[in-house]
């Protein structure tokens, strides 16, 4: 295990604990059949809505797992997920409607989907690296990284970490090698010098392998073992928590 020079982390799994809300898709469904309404659009119900939402975020999720497949998949956009996922067969008004405002409708289901914890040491570890001239950085698949960013700056967290690489903004996702080398560059480290921390197998350990950096470390959380296939690469080192993760790199400190 080298000293690392960056420390990459995930935001869910890694930073944050997040738990599904059972409700979102029906409050996400009444506000967006009342945009429809505010436009003049009355043929889709609130029932209608929430389906159509609800399997377009089954559908994302398993758009999501064969991407894992892909050596340097792309991102979805705000536009595509609404476009193609929710509403491909809504008539042309209520569907021009919710590409135009696909943006704030993508943050707000990300408000809405998911309540999220700061896991217990984490503002030790960002804390101890800043003192051993490790510089902590986010590097996370986000539908709409904002959320995550609203997060982060609620929490005081945002001024402890050098930079957040978020998919959505970027253009590119896990996996693709490409988001820890975005984040190397920002920070003028070579990917060899960084440890990279995330929670998933098809996500993140094969990402840290392909962009080579100095270790890939696996933290544990309720989505690890939520594995869609199996893969041949594997983390260097599995931690349980924050603070599981800085006794380790208080072993390359000493």
């Amino acid at each position: 295990m080298i000293r690392p020079k960056a420390l990459l982390l995930d935001f869910g799994g890694v930073i944050v604990e997040t738990v599904k809300r059972p409700s979102w898709a029906a409050e996400l469904a009444e506000q967006v059949h009342a945009l429809l309404g505010g436009a003049g659009f009355h043929n889709l119900t609130v029932d209608d809505v929430e389906t159509d939402i609800r399997a377009g975020a089954r559908a994302d999720g398993y758009w999501k797992d064969s991407t894992s497949r892909q050596f340097a998949p792309k991102e979805m956009t705000h536009r595509g997920f609404w476009a193609d996922f929710v509403a491909g067969d809504w008539p042309e008004q209520a569907r021009a409607l919710v590409v135009a405002e696909a943006t704030p409708l993508c943050r707000r289901m990300g408000e809405l989907r998911s309540d999220r914890k700061i896991r217990p040491g984490t503002e030790e570890l960002l804390t101890a690296c800043r003192s051993h001239g490790v510089v902590p950085a986010v590097v996370s698949n986000a539908l709409c990284g904002t959320v995550h960013r609203d997060h982060m700056a609620f929490s005081g967290l945002d001024r402890q970490v050098a930079v957040q690489v978020y998919s959505d903004e970027v253009g590119v996702r896990k996996p693709n090698p490409e988001m820890i080398w975005i984040a190397c560059r920002a920070l003028g480290v070579d990917p060899g010098q960084v440890w990279y921390v995330g929670d998933n197998y098809d996500r993140d350990v094969v990402c840290g392998a392909r962009a080579r950096v100095g270790a890939t470390i696996l933290m544990r959380s309720r989505s690890t073992e939520e594995i869609p296939y199996s893969v041949r690469q594997s983390p260097q080192a599995i931690v349980e928590d924050p603070r599981g993760l800085l006794d380790l790199l208080e072993e390359t400190w000493t």
